[in-house]
């Protein structure tokens, strides 16, 4: 081996001990304590030369993430028996509501016309036609009709929106069975109808053949406001030809306004609720009513 290669070795090796190796952290969430590591570069040069090389291999951590998903029973299947079923549902309830109110109806007409007639034969036994009495219970039998109106307006506003609000609410809420609390009102309603009757039919005198002609006045008004708020308006049963009727179409439009309190309610009467729409200019509103009704009335019928 020639001088040149022994001078050349020991030159090497102090070349390679002047190398300066910095180590990159292998994790960089070590604690504070370790932090100086990323800032001061470590030297081999007090290392044995076995040890000045070693490599440091980085670890690498995968971290692994599984999204859990609940699948919702959405089927089209599932969907299709849950509508069946609440369409039954509805025409359990729409059947149950109608022969409660065939049945009322029927009895209370054939009371009405059996009373009526009674009444009156028995008035004119003796020959003599009490013309101012039998005026009298027909004149307070229309002008019943109209009163109960102006009566039901003012308490549906000033009484079942206000004090009552707590029964009469369950009829501005989606309806969960045949009946609701509000009917109440109309059992209310129809006990002094009844006492009228009670007393005009049993007794003879003016008095009391205006007390029967009132109680024959609410009596009527029950009824025909059963078969147009409850039949025609919110369809609690079929009402037939009743709603082909062109007023009773306007008088089931504006009572619709009513629950969609456009107008702060109004209108509050019934038959004259297109009249409250006008006077508080929701006339463009209603006739939009009539129209969707109207249109939602075809498709039902050819469905």
């Amino acid at each position: 081996m020639s001088l040149s290669s022994f001078i050349s070795l020991p030159s090497m090796a102090a070349v390679l001990s002047s190398i300066t190796v910095t180590l990159k952290p292998i994790n960089r969430s070590f604690s504070s304590s370790n932090s100086r590591l990323n800032h001061h570069p470590i030297s081999t040069a007090g290392f044995p030369p076995s040890l000045r090389f070693t490599t440091f291999q980085r670890r690498k951590i995968f971290t692994v993430c599984f999204v859990v998903e609940e699948q919702k029973n959405s089927s089209p299947e599932i969907l299709t028996m849950s509508r069946l079923e609440k369409a039954e549902r509805k025409k359990s309830e729409r059947f149950t509501y109608l022969i409660a109110a065939m049945m009322s109806s029927f009895g209370i007409t054939s009371m009405a016309i059996m009373s009526v007639y009674y009444r009156f034969s028995w008035q004119m036994k003796g020959g003599e036609v009490p013309v101012s009495e039998m005026f009298g219970t027909f004149a307070f039998s229309i002008g019943a009709v109209v009163g109960m109106e102006f009566w039901a307006r003012w308490a549906h506003e000033a009484l079942w929106h206000a004090s009552l609000w707590n029964m009469h609410e369950s009829h501005h809420k989606p309806r969960e069975g045949a009946f609701e609390l509000n009917d109440v009102f109309a059992i209310i309603n129809a006990v002094p109808a009844i006492g009228l009757l009670y007393y005009g039919f049993f007794n003879k005198g003016l008095v009391p053949g205006l007390c029967f002609g009132a109680g024959l006045g609410i009596t009527v008004f029950g009824m025909a406001y059963m078969f147009v708020h409850d039949g025609l308006v919110h369809k609690r049963f079929p009402v037939g030809p009743i709603a082909n009727v062109p007023y009773l179409r306007k008088v089931a439009a504006a009572h619709q306004l009513h629950h969609t309190d456009k107008f702060k309610g109004v209108p509050y009467g019934l038959f004259l609720g297109p009249r409250e729409v006008d006077e508080v200019g929701g006339k463009q509103e209603l006739e939009k009513e009539i129209s969707r009704r109207i249109k939602s009335y075809n498709k039902g019928s050819t469905s």
